[in-house]
């Protein structure tokens, strides 16, 4: 029966604790086989008055945004077709890759590139799962089905996507996508 004890300055909000604990949770049973309610995490909260570091007094850190929650707010703009919403979550140097394409710095070149392939595609999102790296990039993949239609008009539907972003400072720096398109349409 694992037990944390964390401590953070005063500051953070129920649902970033919220958050942390359930982190936590999961990171404990990468190791510990041991189920979520095994697994108890406390946090105790300090005064910032009450806390110094190299004979200074610290403010608590901001907490990051929810990585997966970033990830779900770009898809539905692009989706939408929020070119702009979309565009202002992207980080320096972001790059995207798609099946049979050069890697792509931005969103008009795939719009172009996947004018010719489809009229339109939506996903239908089965879960999305983050973690963090060893480095400063924390990892989103999102998986579930696509839908849409082909350039003919003719409907088209349950094919299976992953798709892997990785975040930094709250913006995206990278999306892998993988997905059964090509077959399905060739052997449609």
């Amino acid at each position: 029966m694992p037990v944390i004890e964390l401590h953070v300055m005063k500051g953070y909000s129920d649902t970033d604790k919220s958050r942390l604990c359930e982190a936590l949770t999961h990171a404990v049973r990468i190791v510990v086989p041991a189920p979520p309610e095994a697994v108890t995490v406390m946090i105790h909260e300090l005064d910032p008055a009450g806390y110094m570091r190299g004979g200074q007094y610290r403010k608590p850190a901001s907490a990051l945004p929810d990585p997966a929650t970033l990830v779900r707010e770009y898809l539905f703009a692009m989706e939408a077709r929020d070119i702009d919403k979309a565009s202002g979550m992207l980080g320096a140097g972001f790059t995207m890759v798609f099946p049979g394409a050069e890697p792509m710095t931005k969103l008009e070149q795939l719009i172009d590139w996947a004018a010719p392939r489809y009229k339109f595609v939506t996903k239908t999102y089965e879960g999305f799962d983050a973690l963090q790296t060893p480095g400063d990039a924390a990892v989103v993949y999102c998986r579930g089905t696509l839908s849409g239609e082909w350039p003919d008009g003719t409907p088209f539907d349950s094919i299976r996507f992953i798709d892997r972003f990785e975040l930094t400072d709250g913006h995206l720096t990278r999306q892998d996508v993988w997905n059964d398109i090509a077959e399905t349409k060739a052997n449609s």
